[in-house]
């Protein structure tokens, strides 16, 4: 059976390798079909797609957009998009625009603090791309910080700490409409890490289904086994796909590591059930 891994990021978001590493590490570590899902921007989709047919991996062209959910960050994968479709191109430079905004804040707040340089520090980081919280995150700790990224977080950039900025992102169902215009399936990602209660997780599955949401990632690098089965169980009571993600972002979060995910649980009708080369919503690279 192909090993799929259809949650990824590179250089052109928060991750450390460029598409085309990203590609090859992929293909080493087991990887049959990949998905890049940068944070908010599809510029390393064309990179990928020419490293996939170097390779012969199959590369699906995706997203992951940001979302305010509430009082709630929630991110959403769009899997299989054109990346070239004007409306959900607009909606994407709106969220890097405000992410602009959101980075001069943090550091601003992190000055405050008696750390200066953090701007500065977090695009050297980005490499060029829009700045997020991770670059800050990588900046603190090689300035000594914090021992790790999660450390990191814990102790500056997460809602109550002072490097905190909450989102202005995309409603939901405006999120699964760009998705959906670009010809792509929209799944909600790494559930687990929203730490919802049950009540409020329910109410967000049913609000993503009724607004044309179509996949829950059941696994994912940050989900216990547990959580695999809670998971797959919403999903088929909700009738959503069910998806596998590592959302790898380089070697510095081991849980993340590509090629190792396992199977869905039994039972669970995976996202790719109704994929081939020739499916006009995936864009499928020929091996």
């Amino acid at each position: 059976m192909p090993h799929y891994d259809l949650h990824s990021h590179s250089t052109h978001s928060d991750g450390t390798l460029t598409p085309t590493e990203l590609v090859h590490l992929a293909r080493a570590a087991g990887v049959d079909v990949l998905a890049l899902t940068d944070h908010d921007n599809t510029d390393g989709i064309g990179e990928a797609q020419a490293a996939a047919r170097d390779v012969g991996l199959q590369l699906v062209a995706g997203v992951e957009v940001s979302v305010t959910w509430g009082t709630q960050t929630v991110h959403v994968v769009g899997l299989g998009v054109d990346s070239g479709e004007p409306t959900l191109q607009a909606g994407l430079s709106g969220l890097r625009e405000f992410r602009r905004w959101r980075a001069e804040e943090i550091a601003r707040r992190l000055e405050k603090q008696g750390i200066a340089g953090a701007y500065e520090g977090a695009r050297v980081q980005a490499r060029g791309a829009t700045v997020g919280r991770t670059h800050f995150a990588r900046f603190l700790v090689d300035q000594g910080h914090a021992k790790d990224l999660r450390q990191v977080f814990k102790k500056f950039l997460v809602r109550g700490r002072p490097g905190y900025v909450p989102g202005a992102w995309a409603e939901l169902a405006e999120a699964v409409a760009w998705i959906r215009a670009a010809g792509g399936q929209a799944v909600i990602a790494h559930p687990a890490r929203y730490k919802l209660g049950s009540t409020r997780l329910h109410k967000l599955l049913a609000e993503f289904k009724a607004c044309g949401g179509a996949g829950l990632e059941v696994v994912s690098g940050s989900h216990s086994r547990d959580d695999y089965f809670r998971f797959a169980h919403l999903a088929n009571q909700y009738d959503l796909l069910a998806s596998a993600g590592s959302d790898y972002h380089g070697p510095e979060q081991p849980w993340t590591a590509l090629g190792r995910l396992p199977l869905l649980p039994d039972g669970c009708q995976p996202i790719w059930r109704d994929w081939s080369p020739a499916h006009p919503s995936v864009h499928f690279v020929a091996s």
